[in-house]
């Protein structure tokens, strides 16, 4: 049995996971993932009572119950490089024995939903529409970097994105994941369906041109037209493709809801979105109380 060395996983001398600061008991079976940490109280406005608030860094936890189901809501930050740490803290948490430092014989199955915004690359999707992503695509890279990602990914659809984009071979090789087939059906009445791209940025990365042109003008108007098997690329984001990659390769449930607040293809944005984010978040914890 392999024991996890000091360097690999650290833990704090309180017991808890060290960028996280948690301790496995304060950790909820669902987990709601938010990039802003100040959108967590938002989350947790809702909840009838709360067990703890924890804070380090950008990740700020409150777990409690919501309609008698227990919850953890956790901030982010921005990108994939954070929910790097934050799916593999969260599995540590979960399924590791902090005592002995080896994987517990019985895996414990966490269902962990991401509610982001996000920026639309269709012009029939709406601003305030709320979109999960069925699949995300990780322009970031961050899945190539793990065993098994050929086993969890779609290598048909990676393939034709490469050929239809002209895909430049000094980016990242993009991946397509899916989301858990369990949450996608528990929310797809409630969503739009979209294949979702994680970008490693928000301006270049995206299209956007500020002062620094994108090496691609073009790459944005490539996505839009972009199909495959009837779907099509919906929207743009940042953190999708790196918790349904890392969730499908941990055994857990990932998905992501973002609530649409900017048209890129018509070129408008909404800064006054908060009532949307509400809206998503009153929907996400009523179904996930149901889950």
């Amino acid at each position: 049995m392999r024991v996890i060395e000091s360097s690999e996983l650290i833990i704090n001398e309180d017991g808890s996971i060290f960028h996280l600061h948690l301790l496995p008991e304060q950790l909820a079976d669902i987990v709601i993932l938010v990039g802003d940490p100040g959108r967590v109280e938002m989350v947790a406005s809702y909840f009838e009572n709360v067990e703890c608030c924890v804070e380090s860094r950008e990740f700020r936890t409150v777990t409690g119950t919501y309609k008698g189901c227990r919850m953890s809501v956790i901030s982010t930050g921005i990108g994939t490089d954070n929910i790097d740490i934050v799916m593999t803290e969260l599995d540590a948490l979960a399924n590791i024995d902090f005592a002995t430092r080896t994987v517990k014989p019985e895996h414990r199955t966490l269902t962990v939903l991401r509610l982001g915004t996000s920026g639309a690359l269709q012009p029939d999707i709406e601003i305030g529409e709320p979109v999960f992503a069925r699949s995300s695509v990780g322009f970031d890279g961050l899945l190539n970097y793990y065993a098994g990602r050929n086993d969890v990914c779609d290598l048909e659809i990676e393939k034709a994105f490469v050929e239809h984009t002209g895909w430049n071979p000094q980016l990242p090789a993009p991946y397509f994941i899916d989301a858990s087939t369990k949450l996608w059906e528990h929310f797809r009445d409630y969503t739009t369906e979209g294949i979702t791209i994680a970008a490693p940025g928000f301006y270049g990365p995206q299209g956007r041109w500020v002062r620094c042109q994108p090496a691609d003008p073009k790459l944005n108007e490539k996505i839009e037209a972009f199909r495959y098997e009837g779907r099509r690329i919906t929207n743009y984001e940042m953190e999708s493709s790196a918790l349904a990659g890392l969730a499908a390769l941990m055994g857990h449930r990932g998905g992501t809801i973002c609530c649409i607040i900017a048209q890129r293809i018509n070129k408008n944005a909404n800064t006054d979105y908060k009532p949307f984010v509400r809206q998503m978040i009153e929907m996400a914890l009523d179904r996930l109380a149901e889950f």
